[in-house]
C-alpha cells in the first residue's frame, strides 16, 4: 500500500493481494478490463479496494472461459452476468457438439483402420448440416418409392422413421452409426436392394388390403418358424410343409422364397440395427433362425 494515506494500491500490491501476475494485471488493464483509479506522482498505476473486487470478478469470468471483449461489456454494465453465461453456454454446447463428432470420427478411423480418403468421407458426413441430412434422407426415400404407389404405407412410415435425422444432442455411438448409415443410404446397389423390396410388396397388395399387413405377415411368420423350431421341426421334412401352407397358403414357395430372401437382406439387417442405435431405441430383434428356418424350408419346397 502506498504510504501517502490514500490507502491505494500499486500494481505489485495487488498482485500480491490477489495472487495474480503483475504481468496480467497490467494486461487486463491495458485491455480497459481493470483501469487504474489514479496514478501516483511517478506516473504508476493505482487501484483501490473496489479494484480487487473488479479484479476477482475479471478473473472469475476469464476462467469461465469469456473473452475479454464480454468481460468489459458486464463490466461497464451493458450486459449482466447472466445473459453472458447464457450465450456462453450456448457457445459451449456447440462446441461439445463438435467434439463429440470428432471422437465419434476419430472412434471410427481407428476402429475401421480407415484411409486418409475414407477419413474424410467420414468427417464430411459426421458434419453435415441438418438441411444436408434430411436431404439425404429424402433422395433415398424418392428412388426407393418413386413410382411405387401400391406398396404398404406403413412400410414407408417405418422405413422413413427409421432413417430418421440425429438428435440434436447426439452421443459418439449415435454420430458412429449416422455416418454407417449415410454411406449405406447412398449406395446405389443398396437403395436397388430396398426398392426390389418395395416392388415385391406392392405387386403382392390388392386394392383392398389394409396398411400395416405386410408387417402381420412378418409377425406370423416370426410365431410359426419358432413353433417349428422349438417343436424340432426339420426344414425339409414333411411336417415343415404343414407349416409354410399355415403360412403361405396356395402361394407359389419360389416367389415367396425370392421376395423373403430381399427382405432378410444382411444389409438390410445392419440398416434396421444402425437406424435403432440412430433413433436412441435398442437394436430390433433379427430373428435369424427364424427366418432362415423359413427359407431353407421354401428352398427344399422348391427343389422337389
Amino acid at each position: 500500500m502506498t504510504d501517502d494515506g490514500t490507502g491505494l494500491l500499486t500494481i505489485g500490491e495487488l498482485a500480491r493481494a490477489t495472487g495474480l501476475s503483475v504481468r496480467t494485471i497490467r494486461y487486463w488493464s491495458d485491455e480497459g478490463a481493470l483501469p487504474p483509479v489514479a496514478r501516483s506522482a511517478g506516473g504508476y498505476r493505482l487501484y483501490d479496494a473496489g479494484s480487487v473486487a473488479r479484479l476477482e470478478l475479471v478473473r472469475t469470468l476469464r476462467e469461465l472461459g469469456l473473452g475479454l471483449t464480454d468481460v468489459r461489456r458486464v463490466l461497464t454494465g451493458e450486459t449482466t452476468v447472466a445473459q453472458v453465461a447464457a450465450a456462453h453456454v450456448a457457445a459451449l454446447d456447440a462446441q461439445i457438439r463438435s467434439l463429440k463428432v470428432t471422437r465419434a470420427v476419430l472412434s471410427t478411423v481407428a476402429r475401421r483402420g480407415s484411409t486418409a480418403e475414407e477419413t474424410t468421407l467420414m468427417n464430411k458426413l459426421a458434419r453435415l448440416s441438418t438441411a444436408e441430412r434430411k436431404r439425404i434422407i429424402e433422395d433415398f426415400m424418392t428412388e426407393v418409392f418413386d413410382g411405387i404407389d401400391t406398396a404398404d404405407p406403413d412400410i414407408r412410415t417405418r422405413l422413413r422413421f427409421a432413417a430418421a435425422d440425429l438428435p440434436d444432442d447426439p452421443t459418439p455411438e449415435q454420430v458412429d452409426a449416422w455416418v454407417e448409415l449415410a454411406e449405406l443410404i447412398q449406395d446405389p446397389e443398396f437403395r436397388a436392394t430396398m426398392r426390389r423390396m418395395i416392388e415385391f410388396n406392392a405387386a403382392d397388395r390388392g386394392p383392398d388390403v389394409p396398411s400395416g399387413s405386410s408387417l402381420w405377415f412378418m409377425s406370423r411368420l416370426v410365431r410359426l418358424a419358432g413353433g417349428a423350431i422349438g417343436d424340432g421341426i426339420a426344414p425339409d421334412s414333411p411336417r415343415a410343409a404343414g407349416v409354410l401352407r399355415e403360412l403361405i397358403g396356395d402361394a407359389d414357395p419360389a416367389a415367396v422364397l425370392e421376395r423373403l430372401e430381399a427382405a432378410t437382406n444382411v444389409r438390410l439387417a445392419r440398416y434396421r440395427e444402425l437406424s435403432a442405435i440412430v433413433n436412441g431405441l435398442e437394436p430390433p430383434t433379427a430373428y435369424q433362425e427364424r427366418f432362415g428356418w423359413v427359407v431353407a424350408a421354401l428352398e427344399s419346397q422348391v427343389a422337389r
